[in-house]
């Protein structure tokens, strides 16, 4: 019997996951770069800056709980198809 392959769940969780990691480091190397191109910290309290500098600190612990959830989602699917596999002895 071969394995089931991962459900519509894992593989949006997988990409969302992705997307919350990926723009976190986008915007703190958009940080990296205003601060090298001489803004100050005054430059980053207006426009679009604050929600920049605020990604990270939500991204990355957000993008962790998926992971621990695709975790669960994944060992519960291997379980069930290695029970499947027992029973189909």
């Amino acid at each position: 019997m071969t394995p089931e392959s991962p459900n519509r769940v894992e593989r949006i969780l997988a990409a969302m996951m992705l997307a919350t990691v990926g723009l976190s480091i986008v915007s703190f190397l958009a940080i990296i770069f205003g601060t090298l191109s001489g803004m100050g910290s005054a430059d980053f309290a207006v426009g679009a800056w604050p929600a920049v500098a605020v990604l990270p600190y939500f991204g990355l612990p957000l993008a962790m709980i998926l992971l621990v959830l695709m975790l669960v989602l994944n060992m519960r699917r291997r379980a069930r198809d290695a029970a499947a596999a027992r029973k189909g002895r």
